[in-house]
């Protein structure tokens, strides 16, 4: 094989995955990227693979990069737990972090009331879950975890309260917490982290009749608390380091899942977490990212990262952090790009898969430029800005290809009182 245009498969409707679902094979951990945040036919084509690894190869699960209490409120909908939302669309609409449209779209609920409606005809012990894997909800998971220990666990309120009375003189504030704890002396460090020892001492000695999903939950809110506290010190330092921290936490994330809710298990998250760093230059600037660190520990048999990418269309996202969401045009992908070459040489909606190792077009293995749109794009920036340098071949174990995109249908605007983070990593 010498030509890209040998590899690439027609894609016109889910049966046009059967060579990726081959691809998958054993594997145990799909992860599955998105070229943006707000593109209709990235969250539709994922979610069809997603369907496909659900009902045709028995995966247990779909972490993505979302926050865990939002999440977990999904969760509990798509699981028919007792007192869950019945419509999964009113967990979605209740995301309230920005980019809120990164969840809270038609696309998330279309595949969370299918999710649903499948897990209805199933055991309660085999329903598939839907979790976020995300550091940032530090505050909402401290409220969690703290309503969680009053009903469950008293004894150990007073730990997690210190933990929240630390953080209370930032009003919330993640920014104002990282300049402070740098030039304070001390920090909310060991007040977290005694939090979660405390939380994790207790497991196997839980109450008769404690929920073992509402404990997990309690478990990893405390994780998010420890990890998040850790991502915000180090998000001032203006180095690899929050990302890393980032990465690192949803990974160990991950790794919890597997060994709570099913050995199984689809990733939903950006192309610059899911595609192996060690293939982009991200590596020149010391980063890592769930792709790369699934390969390290679980072994590239056992992992398969699939990429995305499109050549021109539309979007949604934000002019700068924290801006109301609005549709944006994606003007043609920049000359000497993956996707400006895919146009040139397949010029339609293309499968790539490949296996490693094995033999295969020459474009997979030179570094070329890839489109990275984040929830912040600025389409008069694609001379210079947007693109990340990538070896394919490398990066990923396939990728899909679209000619033209539109942009995802979010369920409401931004909102007012809304949550916004902190900037550190806009992707």
């Amino acid at each position: 094989m010498t030509d890209v245009r040998d590899l690439a498969l027609p894609l016109r409707d889910p049966t046009d995955l059967d060579p990726l679902l081959k691809r998958v094979g054993d594997a145990r951990i799909v992860a599955i990227g998105e070229a943006s945040h707000g593109t209709h036919e990235y969250y539709a084509w994922r979610a069809a693979l997603t369907r496909r690894l659900v009902t045709e190869r028995g995966f247990g699960f779909v972490a993505v990069e979302g926050d865990w209490p939002d999440c977990y409120r999904v969760n509990r909908s798509v699981k028919l737990r007792p007192g869950a939302d019945a419509d999964p669309r009113d967990a979605l609409d209740a995301f309230s972090r920005w980019p809120t449209w990164m969840w809270a779209n038609d696309e998330v609920v279309e595949f969370c009331r299918w999710l649903r409606e499948v897990n209805a005809a199933r055991p309660e012990e085999e329903r598939v879950g839907f979790y976020g894997l995300d550091v940032y909800s530090l505050w909402d998971s401290i409220h969690e975890l703290v309503g969680w220990l009053r009903e469950h666990e008293p004894e150990h309120v007073g730990t997690a309260l210190e933990a929240l009375h630390c953080f209370e003189p930032f009003g919330e504030d993640g920014a104002e917490y990282a300049f402070a704890s740098r030039f304070a002396p001390t920090s909310c460090e060991q007040a977290v982290v005694d939090l979660l020892q405390r939380l994790c001492e207790e497991r196997g000695r839980a109450e008769a009749g404690t929920d073992p999903e509402a404990r997990f939950s309690a478990e990893q809110n405390a994780a998010v608390v420890v990890d998040a506290e850790r991502y915000y010190r180090a998000m001032v330092q203006g180095s690899a380091d929050s990302w890393n921290v980032r990465d690192v936490h949803m990974v160990d994330g991950l790794d919890r899942l597997l060994a709570h809710a099913g050995d199984k298990a689809v990733v939903w998250e950006h192309n610059t977490h899911i595609g192996d760093a060690r293939a982009t230059d991200m590596a020149d600037a010391g980063m890592t990212n769930v792709g790369q660190l699934l390969r390290e520990r679980h072994g590239a048999d056992d992992v398969v990262l699939v990429g995305f990418g499109g050549y021109r269309g539309g979007v949604i996202a934000g002019s700068e952090w924290g801006a109301q969401m609005q549709r944006m045009p994606v003007p043609e992908a920049r000359r000497g790009s993956i996707e400006a070459l895919l146009h040139e040489e397949v010029g339609r909606d293309a499968l790539l898969v490949w296996d490693r190792g094995a033999a295969r077009p020459a474009e997979l293995d030179r570094r070329l430029d890839h489109r990275a749109i984040g929830v912040v794009y600025r389409p008069d920036r694609e001379r210079w800005g947007n693109y990340v340098p990538t070896v394919l071949g490398e990066r990923y174990d396939a990728f899909l290809y679209l000619e033209d995109t539109s942009p995802l249908r979010p369920l409401h605007l931004e909102r007012a009182d809304e949550h916004v983070p902190p900037l550190a990593h806009a992707v």
